[in-house]
């Protein structure tokens, strides 16, 4: 797992370009930047569509422990097909990552695994 925060944000250009500037300006100083990825929304309402209370759930649970596909619907007591869709979802938003492993005598093992060891959500009304 990588050692990188990931922030969820929902904010205005306006917003995205204040952040922008900050780090450009700790940058002339010759500051060292965290490593993180930011993924901002530009209306939370989008936001909280990404990030219902199932995915939520979803990435705290892979948050603490790499799972594969079935171990994780199994543990979230949910049907592996939404935990599925979700996964890709989440993937394709930038905050989960999934590789495929053999599975000895039974083919392969889509392993679930966090982007990060922490994710920060933050919406800005």
């Amino acid at each position: 797992m990588k050692k990188t925060k990931v922030g969820v944000t929902a904010d205005s250009a306006e917003g995205f370009f204040k952040r922008i500037r900050s780090r450009a300006a700790k940058l002339d100083k010759g500051e060292t930047l965290p490593s993180e990825i930011t993924i901002s929304f530009e209306d939370p309402a989008e936001m909280l569509k990404v990030l219902t209370a199932e995915r939520v759930r979803l990435l705290q649970r892979v948050k603490r422990q790499s799972l594969a596909m079935s171990a994780l619907a199994t543990g979230l007591k949910r049907d592996v097909r939404a935990v599925s869709r979700d996964v890709s979802l989440l993937e394709k938003a930038g905050l989960l990552h999934t590789s495929l492993l053999p599975n000895p005598g039974h083919g392969l093992l889509k392993v679930v695994e966090p982007v990060a060891r922490e994710y920060k959500l933050v919406a800005n009304l």
